[in-house]
């Protein structure tokens, strides 16, 4: 199936950028004035800041704030074009991508899909389990931690009641973390406002990492700091604990116990997605796209991968590969877009400029280079980080006013269950028929 896309006839060579993530904007940003025809693909027609998903799950901040929509960059720029559809099938010998809506050809391919919650095989835990890896999971997250809440009130059974009380985290990494924090001062300060019916004193946070400590991509010194700031807000915090199964109601656990709770938040990991057309050969077990240290896959002419789904394995110093997080994808983005531009090949080199981490108000770790510290200046430096990162002037300021909102207030005006629309009320021609009569 053939198809044009409506894009210009011109004799530029064209890119084809899969996913309007960190790494796919920026590079069609760094590739604004070039020779190229920018074309990039995307199931959704916006940018999604995934480092506050958290804050939207847990009505901190609105879905549109973290939400951009990419067209708006794209405006006035001749060159980039945006085109909303999914990729199928890579066509390599002919320089083909296969999409929902026909076929594209490209001279280079840049993948930068991210990547999805990897459940380590569970059918359980996919089925049962809540991620928080797009915007829509992050306000589903919150519909079911709030929706616990309003059928507590109604509930008579005390089993019952404990179970839709409970929360359980499982992944001890920032994500997990932050969400842990951020579900913690909603307990304290927030809910028992919101459900004066309710005893939040019998509301149980449960945090699960399977290694021996939390924040493991930080340094020892934060990560035990960060286990202290959540149980000053009274998270339980449980260590070298892996879950086993849960089946909607009954959580097994690696050390033999078991617990109840109706919600699981699962951050406990990433997996890439196999494209077809491209060898299985060509991944890492956690499906990562395997590429030199140009970016470019190995063995695939004319393709690139970038960010959260890139695996660099020829670097000494991350022989498993760069971190998943922004900067690495940002930072690999600018490096492709010189060489496409310049016509060289300048190897990545990344360049660490720190990682933070909150956990609730004036509690935050830092680690920088050269220095470590922890508390509320670490706080500040993550507000502000986070902020400037943000795509949009208008999206800081909303974002910006309801930080403002809840630390002067320490309440949030955001707790509204929104659920998707179904129609249960179609009823068929002949039902209609009879009605009329």
């Amino acid at each position: 199936m053939k198809n044009n896309f409506n894009l210009p006839k011109n004799n530029k060579k064209r890119v084809v950028i899969v996913g309007a993530g960190f790494a796919g904007l920026k590079l069609a940003r760094k590739l604004r004035d070039s020779v190229f025809q920018v074309v990039v693909l995307d199931k959704q027609n916006y940018h999604q800041f995934q480092p506050l998903f958290y804050q939207v799950a847990t009505s901190g901040i609105e879905p549109s704030s973290i939400s951009f929509p990419v067209r708006k960059i794209f405006q006035k720029i001749s060159n980039l074009h945006f085109r909303q559809t999914e990729l199928l099938e890579v066509l390599t010998d002919k320089k083909i991508v296969r999409t929902k809506n026909g076929d594209l050809e490209y001279d280079h391919l840049v993948i930068a899909t991210g990547v999805g919650t990897n459940y380590f095989g569970s059918k359980n835990l996919e089925e049962f389990g809540l991620p928080m890896k797009t915007t829509s999971e992050a306000i589903n997250l919150r519909n079911r931690i709030l929706g616990s809440f309003e059928k507590a009130i109604l509930t008579e059974n005390q089993d019952e009641h404990a179970k839709l009380m409970s929360v359980v985290i499982v992944g001890g990494g920032p994500t997990g973390v932050e969400l842990s924090g951020a579900i913690a001062e909603m307990r304290r300060y927030v809910l028992p406002k919101d459900y004066p019916e309710l005893d939040f004193s019998q509301m149980k946070i449960f945090l699960y990492e399977a290694g021996p400590r939390l924040l493991n991509g930080m340094s020892d010194r934060s990560g035990e700091k960060a286990l202290y700031f959540l149980k000053k807000l009274g998270v339980e915090v449980h260590l070298d604990t892996r879950i086993d199964d849960y089946d909607g109601d009954k959580i097994m656990l690696s050390n033999g116990t078991s617990i109840f709770a109706r919600n699981l938040l699962w951050t406990a990991g990433v997996s890439g997605r196999l494209i077809k057309g491209i060898s299985k050969e060509s991944y890492t077990p956690s499906k990562r796209l395997i590429v030199d240290s140009y970016n470019q896959a190995i063995g695939l002419d004319g393709i690139y991968a970038l960010g959260d789904i890139a695996c660099i394995m020829d670097d000494d110093s991350y022989p498993k590969g760069h971190p998943q997080v922004a900067q690495v994808a940002i930072q690999q983005a600018q490096n492709l877009g010189r060489n496409l531009i310049n016509k060289r090949s300048k190897r990545f080199s990344y360049v660490d400029k720190g990682s933070l981490a909150t956990i609730g108000r004036n509690m935050a770790v830092a680690d920088l280079p050269g220095f470590k510290f922890s508390g509320m200046f670490a706080w500040i430096l993550w507000l502000f980080v986070h902020l400037m990162a943000i795509v949009g002037v208008k999206n800081r300021l909303l974002i910006f006013a309801n930080w403002a909102q809840s630390y002067l207030w320490r309440d949030q005006s955001l707790r509204v269950l929104i659920q998707p629309y179904k129609n249960k009320s179609k009823r068929t021609s002949k039902e209609q028929l009879v009605n009329a009569s």
